[in-house]
């Protein structure tokens, strides 16, 4: 029979591991009446409302007294202890696991009233369906699976990344773990194992996955659909493997694996931990555990088989109690510690201190707002948003210590390399390229994992709220593939900048693959996210100020690769802020054409062909955010978009129009994928040029003298027929 606890390909773990079964921990008798209380009060929660996961939580329960008794570093009084291990609940279905273990160790909020809301109708409710980030005690917000392991990625980055910026000989000011629990189906989703990678080509050795391998998932048994050998994929993928081969009550193999883990000098750790699902229930070992409850009849089966009293519910004896007491002095001895040593610090370090003290605060370490160049420096002959971000950002990450910006392999596109930039990167790597760094490093090469790249950041950014302002970037049509991240990024209220380049049918040869008719509806529909489409550099400035004043959202800014031409003397950094604004009036115009991102010249150009040769009065928006529209009075609404005049208002954007119509009774938009052409010879053959535009427009106008202005209520008129 395999030992308890077995480590593949790290020897030197394996030594440290020996050691550590030396390791004070109390005796057999009170784990296992905490392991029982424990499980019964999982029944007990789920079978209240009938609804919930039991299965999971009630398997798990050995590790949690590993973790949380014994091993992590916490503090329950003061959950935003800065210098805390981080706990991440990747499958977050199993949340009572983590709520029950955090109201037993003292999280004031946790109360057992709280506790017994969980699946309630109750709306104050701190135990949701899966872990949310707003409740104290709680990293991050997990549910769907994979995130969560991505996350823990990204705080331990966030930590390898401040220790490197900050400690100094006797003063780890930033020491911490992140522990990430993980069930079986994490290990299917992709984004997992574009973490996974990560995580070991860059050696994170401050993080360990718990794995809870109970072999079960939603529609059967994991070989199902997977046999493969996980540790193998792990130990390929750098990391060092422990097995725990009885999960569901050995605490002190898993308490000297979660040792050894910490004490891991150059890989992360994945501990392998065999457990049964639903334990000790009729379902035991079943997908039938996994997300139902069990019945009143199993319930009491499962107390009588745990030698409890079946008619005692939700049951937590002083006994259990006691055996958590001393986490909260022990949490505020290291509070104190930290305190002292930070102290201490500042003496010695007092420059660093004062930097390091603005980002404990969430604070930028420089005034942002001097590095944004004026309207006056950008260039003035036509130049691609991709350029002019690049012209943005790059002095912003040059001098603001927060920034850490990355590519999912796009350097030579997107533009975001800095001046004397260093990698984030393992200091003893030396790639065949030449491009190396360290841990110190603020460029983030995230390779060809668009999905991990935004999950990941979730992941720095949240570690402790404005420390790190995460910047990614790609292709605007590969952020399709990130958008679970992304909106993961939105519900948290997680600040982040996600530079997307080649937006639009102007991409040109790369054809429709490349070319993001469809992307913008889904992110301009996304709540607490700001989309914004900057028509040329001064558009671009007004976006980053945008986006960094929006401190609990993220923001995608949409950029262009073909040059753009540029308009110093109507684009307004301020009127992108308020998300549109008039960019060239005109009283008693007859028409107001709506200009957007790359759009904009056409919007110009056809202004300029129907007033020449036509005669109609042409007054122009541009209209680079909706969102950020929406929150501006309705007073200056209606005087931007003039609603209650009897002229028309035309958008035109390369785009599907959905969304357009709140804004205006006609189009000229896209209904059909791009196509393999030069940029600008797509553009033409899409019907996006002035000589094509100020027609249709012209004949709308026309329409609308003779008919009125309210013929069009209603209705979105498509005046780009040639688009479909």
């Amino acid at each position: 029979m395999a030992p308890s606890a077995v480590v593949n390909n790290a020897p030197e773990v394996s030594s440290k591991m020996l050691t550590k079964a030396e390791l004070k921990l109390d005796g057999d008798q009170q784990h296992d009446i905490v392991l029982r209380t424990f499980r019964c009060l999982i029944a007990d929660l789920c079978e209240q409302f009938k609804g919930g996961h039991p299965g999971g939580a009630m398997g798990m329960a050995a590790i949690g007294v590993a973790l949380w008794k014994y091993v992590m570093k916490y503090s329950p009084t003061n959950p935003l202890y800065f210098n805390r291990d981080r706990f991440v609940l990747s499958n977050g279905h199993t949340c009572l696991f983590q709520y029950a273990f955090m109201h037993l160790v003292g999280y004031k909020n946790m109360t057992l009233d709280q506790l017994r809301s969980y699946h309630s109708s109750r709306t104050d409710s701190i135990c949701p369906g899966h872990p949310e980030i707003e409740h104290e005690g709680i990293e991050v917000t997990t549910g769907p699976l994979g995130q969560g392991i991505a996350n823990a990625v990204g705080m331990a980055m966030a930590s390898k990344h401040l220790a490197a910026t900050y400690n100094k000989p006797n003063y780890p000011l930033v020491n911490n773990m992140t522990w990430c629990m993980i069930g079986d189906a994490c290990l299917q989703e992709g984004v997992a194992l574009e973490a996974i990678s990560l995580a070991g080509h860059w050696k994170l050795n401050n993080l360990c996955v718990m794995y809870d391998n109970n072999q079960v998932t939603c529609d059967g048994s994991v070989d199902l659909c997977n046999n493969e050998d996980v540790n193998a994929k792990m130990v390929a993928c750098g990391w060092t493997v422990i097995d725990v081969e009885n999960g569901n009550y050995d605490i002190r193999s898993i308490v000297n694996a979660l040792v050894a883990a910490r004490e891991s000098n150059d890989k992360p750790t994945f501990i392998n931990i065999r457990t049964t699902i639903g334990i000790g229930s009729k379902s035991a070992g079943d997908a039938k555990a996994h997300g139902a409850a069990f019945g009143p009849e199993d319930v009491a089966n499962i107390k009588r088989k745990f030698g409890m009293d079946d008619t005692k519910h939700f049951n937590i004896t002083e006994e259990v109690y006691e055996f958590f007491q001393d986490i909260k002095s022990r949490g505020q001895k290291l509070e104190n510690e930290w305190a002292t040593l930070l102290s201490d610090y500042s003496e010695e370090f007092p420059d660093l201190h004062s930097e390091f003290k603005l980002r404990i605060a969430g604070e930028m370490t420089n005034d942002w707002s001097k590095y944004i160049p004026a309207k006056a420096d950008f260039p003035t002959t036509p130049t691609a948003s991709r350029k002019s971000a690049g012209l943005v950002c790059n002095p912003l990450a040059q001098h603001l210590k927060n920034f850490m910006v990355g590519t999912a392999d796009l350097s030579p596109s997107v533009n975001m390399t800095w001046k004397d930039k260093v990698d984030f990167q393992h200091p003893d790597l030396k790639t065949t390229c030449g491009i190396n760094g360290d841990y110190t490093g603020r460029y983030i090469h995230w390779g060809i994992r668009e999905h991990a790249m935004a999950s990941i950041s979730n992941g720095l950014a949240a570690f402790n709220k404005g420390t790190i302002l995460p910047i990614t970037s790609t292709f605007f049509m590969f952020y399709i593939y990130a958008a679970p991240g992304i909106r993961m990024g939105a519900l948290q209220g997680l600040q982040q900048i996600h530079i997307a380049t080649h937006d639009s049918i102007g991409t040109g040869e790369d054809g429709p693959t490349h070319q993001p008719i469809e992307l913008a509806s889904l992110y301009r529909s996304m709540p607490n996210l700001l989309y914004i489409r900057p028509c040329d550099s001064e558009e671009t400035a007004g976006a980053f100020i945008s986006a960094l004043n929006a401190k609990s959202s993220p923001s995608i800014i949409s950029l262009s690769r073909q040059n753009l031409t540029q308009y110093p003397a109507y684009s307004s950094r301020e009127g992108v802020q308020k998300g549109a604004y008039v960019f060239k009036e005109q009283d008693d115009a007859d028409v107001t054409l709506i200009g957007v991102g790359s759009e904009m010249c056409f919007a110009v150009d056809t202004a300029k062909l129907l007033e020449s040769e036509h005669g109609v009065k042409v007054r122009i928006v541009s209209f680079p955010c909706q969102r950020l529209f929406e929150m501006q009075p309705v007073e200056y609404k209606r005087e931007v978009l003039q609603y209650r005049s009897k002229a028309p208002r035309v958008v035109i954007e390369a785009y599907s129009p959905l969304g357009w119509e709140r804004y205006a009774e006609a189009g000229i938009s896209m209904h059909s994928f791009g196509h393999s052409l030069p940029g600008q010879d797509a553009y033409k053959y899409f019907g996006f040029e002035a000589k094509s535009i100020a027609p249709k427009v012209l004949e709308l106008v026309n329409d609308v003298k003779r008919d009125g202005i309210e013929s069009l209520r209603g209705e979105f008129r498509d005046l780009n027929q040639k688009a479909h």
